[in-house]
């Protein structure tokens, strides 16, 4: 099967490379290649990635790659580039954004039709870097890189992350830091706040080229649909759809985004564009896990309505395309899509292989037990995926989680009497609930603790942690302690946009 898969797999000379999204012309992205990133050293490569992309891992190691992953090089004539668009940050909007450090080498096809861009992130200024420098720094690269690759390991539609190349240049924001690129493939970049801008131009000709290549690249089985307004209306429905559900499954595995603003919003529903996340440690809805968020329009239970509202806002962008009432019935769809994606999640979470009325229930005054007594998100409902029908001496190691015991012991009483009606066993139903529990998710901690021996070049922790969360559901006893709760160090960390 490898040899097979050998025989099939690129080199970067033989990849299937083309334009892409810069095929459309000027008036969407500013031609430019990256600013080369001095003396560059590898820092990370996801063979996983380039598998996905059609590319032989082994490739990773030729310094061509090195100099593709650091900005350094380009794919011979495929012209790369920066993509303008605009965008609604913390509810106003900013006529004119684009990508400020990021750069697009190209698109790769890979031999089963998929399409996948080659953007770097961190390759030096571009014509939207409104007076930035255009760099990253090691800190936000490593940050992106493991994040990415754990949300797709949890089965989160995400950007995906295949290198990050290092520097000792170094790069200024709060303190002195080393400069760093990522390398991440997503199908488009495409966002929410590309549409907004031409229509706040008044360039209605700009959306509807945007939409026909979005539709004709992305989602083509709305060609078959002969009405252009039913067309459109179609590719909105799906994509306020799509984003109903990744909302739901942030809200599920306890995933905060940080900055949900339009411009990193994808309209393929993918997640998009990470700086200052983070998930859950204690289960709090008022989590803010960007600092400088001071009202809280992104905490962590106000998630769902942003990204209604981001669909609201993508409305108005396509309002020279789609009718009012076609764009109020897309978006009516929001909160049922919503509603089924979270209930279906929680299902599995809370392992019961059915759906009843008074389930909702359950699973709210649980939420508020887990609130109320301060307890850890991902390690109580990894516990949860141990509890029986009957009471246990487990159940006292559970209990050890709550500040407030009284309210566990109540809820579980119901929770029992509820899985009187589980027709599974429980090692069946145990087994199922371990595959929607992580073990492991990227707290931030974690990532710090990659990060600090990275700043030393060290990469094993980095490469270590990335192994530990490619699989969360897995016990991994030789890994326990990636389980363990956040350090009191831990409270000290702060992130932000810069991160």
């Amino acid at each position: 099967m490898e040899a097979a898969y050998a025989s099939r797999a690129a080199s970067l000379q033989t990849l299937d490379l083309s334009p892409g999204y810069a095929s459309l012309g000027e008036r969407f992205v500013e031609l430019r290649d990256p600013t080369p990133l001095p003396a560059p050293y590898p820092v990370a490569f996801n063979p996983d990635v380039a598998a996905l992309i059609g590319l032989d891992p082994e490739q990773g190691s030729r310094p061509e790659f090195l100099r593709l992953a650091a900005g350094n090089a380009r794919f011979g004539a495929v012209q790369s580039f920066a993509a303008i668009y605009a965008g609604h940050q913390f509810g106003t909007f900013v006529p004119q954004l684009g990508d400020g450090r990021a750069i697009t080498l190209g698109e790769v096809r890979t031999p089963g039709g998929q399409r996948f861009e080659w953007q770097i992130k961190g390759g030096g200024p571009t014509a939207f870097s409104r007076f930035g420098d255009g760099r990253a720094v090691l800190r936000s690269t490593i940050r992106e890189y493991l994040c990415s690759e754990a949300m797709a390991a949890l089965g989160i539609p995400t950007t995906r992350a295949l290198a990050i190349a290092g520097s000792d240049a170094p790069v200024f924001r709060e303190v002195p830091e080393t400069s760093a690129v990522l390398t991440r493939i997503a199908p488009s970049h495409l966002r929410f706040g590309t549409f907004e801008l031409f229509h706040y131009r008044g360039e209605f000709d700009a959306v509807k080229i945007l939409a026909d290549y979005a539709i004709e690249a992305f989602y083509p089985e709305l060609l078959a649909i002969a009405h252009a307004g039913d067309r459109y209306a179609s590719f909105f429905r799906t994509i306020v759809e799509r984003t109903a559900r990744l909302m739901a499954h942030w809200q599920a595995v306890g995933f905060a985004h940080g900055v949900m603003n339009t411009d990193n919003m994808s309209i393929l529903g993918l997640t998009l564009d990470y700086g200052p996340f983070g998930f859950l440690d204690v289960f709090d809805p008022a989590f803010i896990c960007n600092h400088t968020d001071a009202g809280g329009r992104y905490a962590f239970a106000r998630q769902p309505t942003i990204g209604l509202w981001n669909c609201k806002a993508l409305a108005e962008a396509l309002s020279s395309l789609i009718s009012s009432d076609d764009a109020n019935s897309a978006l009516a769809a929001y909160q049922p899509a919503f509603r089924t994606e979270y209930l279906e999640l929680l299902r599995a979470k809370f392992g019961l292989s059915g759906a009843r009325d008074e389930d909702v229930n359950l699973y709210s005054s649980c939420f508020d037990a887990l609130t109320a007594g301060r307890v850890d998100h991902t390690i109580f409902f990894r516990a949860l995926s141990s509890l029986g029908r009957t009471s246990s001496p487990y159940d006292d190691r559970v209990a050890e989680l709550f500040e407030n015991r009284s309210e566990w012991y109540d809820w579980q009483r119901a929770y029992r009497t509820r899985l009187e009606s589980e027709p599974r066993d429980d090692a069946t139903r145990h087994a199922a609930m371990r595959a929607a529990n992580p073990k492991y998710v990227l707290r931030n901690y974690l990532a710090q603790q990659a990060i600090a021996a990275a700043e030393q070049r060290d990469y094993s922790e980095l490469e270590r942690l990335a192994g530990v969360l490619r699989r969360p559901f897995d016990e991994q006893p030789e890994r326990e302690t990636y389980a363990a709760p956040p350090p009191d160090w831990a409270r000290e960390i702060s992130v932000s946009c810069s991160s």
